[in-house]
C-alpha cells in the first residue's frame, strides 16, 4: 500500500512537471525521468510481492487441499481467494482427466511413503471414516488406529489425525 501510494504521488508531480516542461521549462526533465525511473523500480518491486504471493497461494492449495482454514483465508483478499478457487477447481479438472475413470489425486503422497500403512492417532472426533475394502473405523478423540497412508493423508493435513512415528 505504501509503494502505491508513493507512486500515485510520483506520477502527480510528474504530471505536473511535464506540462510545465512543455511550456519552456527543460530543467525539469531530468527529474521526471528520475520519477520516471522510481515509478518502474516501485512498479517491479509490487510485481514480485504480488507474484510471490501467488505461489504461496498455490501451495497452500498442495498443502492442506481443497478447503484453508478459516485463519489461513482470514489473512487473504478477496481477489486471493477468488484466485485460489479458480487454481483448485483448474486443478480438480486436470486430476480428473488422467488417470482413467476415477482420476488421478496427484495431492496424495507427496512425499515418497515407507510403508504403505501407518499409525495414527485422532486428535478430535471426526465420526466414521470408511476405507476402501468397505470397513468404517470411528475416529474419537485419542483414539489409535493403523490405516492406510493414501486415505488418512489429507487428515493429517487438516489436523484431524496425527502420525505416530514409532
Amino acid at each position: 500500500r505504501q509503494a502505491l501510494e508513493e507512486m500515485r504521488a510520483l506520477y502527480e508531480q510528474n504530471q505536473a512537471d511535464v506540462s510545465e516542461a512543455k511550456s519552456g521549462r527543460t530543467d525539469l526533465i531530468f527529474l521526471i525521468r528520475f520519477r520516471h525511473c522510481c515509478l518502474l523500480r516501485n512498479q517491479r518491486c509490487v510485481l514480485a510481492y504480488l507474484y510471490d504471493r501467488l505461489l504461496r497461494i498455490r501451495a497452500l492449495r498442495w498443502e492442506y487441499g481443497s478447503v484453508l482454514p478459516n485463519t489461513i483465508q482470514f489473512h487473504m483478499s478477496a481477489e486471493e481467494v477468488e484466485w485460489f478457487n479458480r487454481y483448485k477447481k483448474s486443478l480438480a479438472t486436470y486430476m480428473r482427466s488422467v488417470g482413467g475413470e476415477e482420476g488421478l489425486d496427484l495431492t496424495q503422497d507427496i512425499k515418497p511413503p515407507k510403508s504403505l500403512y501407518i499409525e495414527v492417532r485422532c486428535l478430535r472426533d471426526y465420526g466414521e471414516f470408511e476405507i476402501d475394502d468397505g470397513t468404517t473405523v470411528l475416529l474419537k478423540k485419542n483414539s489409535q488406529h493403523f490405516l492406510p497412508r493414501w486415505k488418512c493423508e489429507q487428515l493429517i493435513r487438516q489436523g484431524v489425525l496425527e502420525h505416530i512415528m514409532s
